[in-house]
């Protein structure tokens, strides 16, 4: 099967910044192309480039992108999307004053949703996330991050992970599970830490790895949840047992989450609002993705965004995501990321672009496969009906995303105009 995608007025294809490995990005290195076609066999990218020298033999189905801006599929690496359950009512908290800490300490937070998850069946919870992918995908993100985390004991964490799996089934997104055992610690372990974090090493990881049911692990290492060296345990048991490390790190104090993720070779340390230069230097040196979450700091609240300038003036590799959940970041939206990212966190549009594209691939370890718009490429594709590829976060909280193209199949993307019924 040949798809000719024609057409576009203008082709983001990320060619630099592939050969520098999403660092130092600028409008150069988005490998931008007028007037141009993508032709597509089967699943993969025969050629991205000027329509005038696409080969135009043996096409089998064409599509008109009607002056669209192509770009990589997008990519959201961290999010929660397996959960039932509502915490509107935190959100009024908030909004009267409680901070997430406060509001966690008093037995809402992680707590709340692993009570609704505790209950939820194996049904219930993947009809839930793939509801949750599917209002994703209909922004343009062809993949995604999906952690477990929210019913922190042995059967409902599997049954989440079996969840996210069948998830994944229903779409033709890339679904990357990350077992996050270790998001918080539950009440039958109130004063015994160390006891639940021998229960993840000992029982939950080998059960997740028995059953294939994850790529990473993941870690809260926070004032409150977990402490550095309990989180280098449990990462250090998921890496010989065969899964990749990730870190929730210095969310909301410095305590060396991203020195730890750069000592064992994290895929990425992520959140990072309160990371310190001794921080910043080791991602930096370590060549570990630093991914960042604006949605949450807004959803909170906050004022303190992520360090994004200087991280990149480091020599860092900046990703980009949702961090949707349903207590702190409740938003499928990546494109109002893309956003906050060039408004609240000084990052220029080539550097969101790439952050929510290829080093967003970077941080889930898919950075051969997408993320470029390059010949051999998994063939996936976010058009949008805008002037060119700077107009796209100039549009607020909304999406001009008009067709998706994921695995090498189109899918025409909802309308945001109302019709008469």
């Amino acid at each position: 099967m040949r798809l000719l995608l024609d057409n576009i007025h203008q082709l983001v294809t990320n060619k630099g910044v592939v050969a520098k490995d999403g660092i130092g990005v600028t409008w150069d290195d988005l490998g931008l192309v007028d007037d141009a076609a993508v032709l597509i066999e089967n699943d993969r990218i025969v050629y991205a480039g000027s329509a005038d020298q696409c080969p135009n033999d043996g096409i089998d189905q064409r599509l008109d992108a009607g002056g669209a801006v192509a770009l990589p599929g997008l990519i959201d690496p961290h999010t929660h999307p397996c959960w039932v359950g509502s915490r509107h009512g935190e959100f009024a908290m908030r909004a009267e004053g409680k901070s997430y800490l406060e509001i966690s300490a008093a037995g809402g937070g992680i707590r709340a949703s692993m009570q609704h998850c505790r209950q939820a069946s194996l049904d219930e919870l993947t009809a839930a996330c793939t509801a949750n992918l599917a209002r994703m995908f209909a922004l343009g993100v062809t993949a995604v991050e999906a952690k477990s985390g929210y019913a922190l004991n042995v059967d409902g964490e599997l049954r989440m992970l079996r969840a996210i799996q069948q998830a994944t089934e229903r779409t033709d997104q890339q679904v990357v599970s990350t077992f996050l055992g270790a998001h918080a610690i539950p009440p039958e372990f109130d004063g015994d830490s160390e006891g639940y974090v021998n229960l993840i090493i000992h029982e939950m990881l080998p059960a997740v790895v028995e059953e294939k049911l994850a790529t990473f692990c993941d870690v809260f290492v926070e004032e409150g949840f977990f402490n550095l060296e309990q989180g280098r345990r449990i990462l250090q048991a998921a890496a010989e047992a065969g899964l990749q490390p990730k870190l929730h790190a210095d969310e909301f104090a410095p305590l060396g989450g991203a020195q730890l993720a750069a000592e064992l070779g994290a895929a990425s340390a992520d959140h990072l609002m309160a990371i310190d230069d001794d921080g910043v230097r080791a991602l930096a040196d370590a060549g570990v993705t630093a991914v960042l979450l604006p949605a949450t700091t807004l959803f909170l609240g906050e004022t303190t965004y992520a360090p994004a300038r200087k991280l990149l003036d480091a020599g860092c590799r900046v990703a980009l995501s949702t961090d949707f959940n349903p207590g702190s970041s409740y938003t499928e939206n990546l494109l109002l990321v893309f956003t906050l990212a060039c408004t609240n966190l000084q990052m220029s549009v080539p550097e969101a672009l790439a952050g929510i594209t290829y080093n967003a691939a970077r941080a889930l370890s898919l950075h051969e496969q997408t993320g470029a718009l390059l010949p051999g490429r998994r063939a996936d594709l976010a058009l949008f009906a805008v002037p060119e590829t700077a107009a796209i976060p100039y549009h607020l909280a909304m999406s001009d995303c008009r067709w998706i193209i994921a695995g090498g199949t189109p899918y025409r993307a909802p309308s945001n105009t109302a019709k008469r019924i």
